[in-house]
């Protein structure tokens, strides 16, 4: 029996959440939603045409994240 792998999620700034590791995806009928990869990307701006994933459209739209950086200026600016 193989050991599943943690599960990440990483948050990418105007773009998608990326899943890596032993993780399920279920969808808005509450059925998993089949992929046999390891690295999958969620999209977040709701403009993908392959939902639940992440198509590079939001590339083409407006930014509705700030990047990091911008974040951390505005907090220690108060």
């Amino acid at each position: 029996m193989s050991r599943a792998e943690p599960v990440s999620i990483t948050v990418c700034d105007d773009g998608p959440l990326l899943l890596r590791g032993d993780f399920e995806v279920i969808g808005a009928d509450g059925q998993p939603v089949p992929t046999d990869r390891r690295t999958v990307a969620l999209c977040r701006c709701g403009r993908t045409a392959r939902a639940p994933w992440c198509d590079g459209t939001h590339k083409a739209g407006p930014r509705r994240t700030r990047p990091a950086a911008a974040r951390e200026d505005a907090t220690t600016q108060d």
